[in-house]
């Protein structure tokens, strides 16, 4: 199982959609919540844990872009991956091959529409002990906690979006000095 290329070997059109910031939705929690359940019947018994909500779309009143994060862990993320895999893939959740996603941390599912387009989700699958598991927690609850590191987050990213609109990485760049600066402060 892997993301699925487009026509001609094009990358899918998750892959490559316009990149957009949305006002809080009051919906995302049951969002998340209905994907979390459909993450546990999917690993059912391969994961250790709650699957649970991190990003900025858990961030009550918070600007976002409209993708819910989800995050689970697995004590073997390979395996579960190879035992249900054709599973996940008929759920509409597209595997981002490693060496696509480069980061070690995890392993990575995007949830998409049913035309390929738009992306719904992310699970940021890992192993237990994972450091960023705790940092993204910890980063979740401190803008949840300050209306004022929640104003300053969204003006990080609205200037992020504003200057990579069309990438993602550039965009997630951005953002990791804001972010290292509040998981720091917490250690």
């Amino acid at each position: 199982m892997s993301c699925r290329s487009g026509a001609a070997g094009e990358p899918p059109g998750w892959a490559t959609e316009a990149m957009r910031i949305a006002e809080y939705d009051p919906r995302w929690p049951e969002l998340a919540a209905a994907y979390a359940c459909e993450v546990e019947e999917l690993f059912a018994g391969r994961l250790s844990g709650e699957v649970v909500h991190v990003g900025s779309t858990a961030v009550p009143g918070l600007s976002a872009k409209p993708i819910i994060d989800l995050q689970a862990v697995s004590p073997d993320p390979a395996s579960a991956l190879e035992e249900v895999g054709d599973s996940v893939e008929a759920a509409g959740w597209r595997f981002v091959p490693r060496e696509l996603d480069r980061r070690p941390w995890r392993w990575f599912f995007v949830r998409v529409d049913a035309d390929e387009r738009v992306r719904r989700a992310h699970l940021h699958l890992m192993v237990p002990g994972e450091e960023r598991w705790q940092h993204q927690v910890l980063f979740r609850d401190r803008l949840r906690a300050s209306a004022r590191l929640r104003e300053e987050y969204a003006q990080v990213k609205a200037r992020a979006a504003a200057d990579h609109r069309g990438d993602r990485e550039a965009y997630g760049h951005a953002k990791t000095r804001f972010i290292l600066e509040i998981v720091r402060s917490c250690g």
